[in-house]
């Protein structure tokens, strides 16, 4: 009932920039914790940030400083700005997002959205 929706992927060059966006759909009513993990081939899900309902941010050390996660909770959407981008940031970038469905308001589940390749051309 809940579908959390990515877009802004696509191939860059190293020192280039993407932005990806995320909106939660459908039957979403409250949504929490929202984020952005990155998967490689052969590697695991990895955390690239995370940002609470009020704000509070957190990053993976490899991408602090040229990351910036952000959201309108009016629109249920998180933004991941990517700066600076290197070839090592290359990947499938999902969200992520606890969201609490319109029957269920204050009970927050974990949703993911479908992916979207990041590629960064050195």
């Amino acid at each position: 009932q809940v579908q959390l929706v990515e877009s802004g992927g696509g191939l860059v060059q190293a020192g280039g920039s993407l932005r990806l966006s995320c909106a939660a759909s459908g039957s979403a009513f409250s949504v929490g914790l929202m984020g952005w993990y990155r998967q490689s081939p052969g590697k695991q899900r990895e955390l690239v940030a995370t940002i609470t309902s009020g704000g509070w941010t957190n990053y993976a050390d490899s991408v602090k400083g040229r990351f910036t996660i952000s959201r309108d909770n009016a629109k249920n959407t998180e933004y991941l700005q990517m700066n600076s981008l290197k070839p090592e940031d290359t990947a499938v970038y999902y969200c992520n997002a606890k969201v609490g469905l319109r029957s269920s308001p204050y009970f927050l589940q974990d949703y993911w959205g479908q992916g979207t390749q990041v590629t960064v051309s050195s």
